[in-house]
């Protein structure tokens, strides 16, 4: 049996991703000319769209990771969110692009962005390859958004329902997942 089986829709094709990320490549690019930025990526989910994004910015930048815990195994947030594996750089007065799969209700983002901006980097935005506005919390400030989607679980392209379906070349609907709801 393939992953593809458990895919009820296909919401973002290939061709659809890999065209965003080559305009918001050239966008970040024109945006951090001359700059060096450091591109902090949020492990697991991000580092497929940071591969990607990293070959479609021609300047000189850094890559670095740090891992959030939110949630763990299960689809409910557990309420704590917690720092797995910090950023090895120090990013005090560099410009940092913190790089995220998806944007649910913000505030793991926001925990994210409160924790690096005590680090007095001379910048901070943040690059998301998804966002639900619709599920939103808090209010957060996106400056680079791939692709606004509605209230789905999706899977795929570095995303993952319980460490599956990440390798997948898209972002597509699991069947039968109406109610599964991430929480960050």
């Amino acid at each position: 049996m393939s992953f593809t089986d458990d895919i009820s829709e296909v919401l973002i094709s290939t061709e659809a991703i890999r065209a965003r990320v080559a305009e918001l490549g050239a966008q970040i690019s024109a945006d951090y000319s001359g700059k060096n930025p450091i591109l902090a990526c949020v492990l697991k989910g991000g580092l497929t769209f940071l591969a990607d994004l990293s070959r479609a910015i021609p300047i000189p930048h850094e890559i670095d990771f740090l891992a959030i815990g939110s949630y763990g195994p299960s689809t409910t947030k557990s309420g704590v969110v917690r720092i797995l594996m910090d950023l090895e750089s120090s990013i005090q007065d560099r410009h940092v692009l913190l790089v995220e799969d998806i944007v649910n209700t913000g505030r793991t983002l926001a925990y994210i962005v409160e924790n690096l901006q005590t680090r007095r980097p001379a910048s901070l935005r943040i690059c998301t390859l998804l966002d639900k506005p619709d599920r939103h919390a808090i209010p957060i400030h996106l400056d680079y958004v791939g692709f606004t989607i509605p209230d789905r679980f999706v899977v795929g392209y570095g995303l993952d329902y319980q460490e599956k379906y990440r390798n997948l070349p898209y972002v597509g609907v699991l069947h039968g997942t109406p109610n599964i709801k991430r929480q960050t």
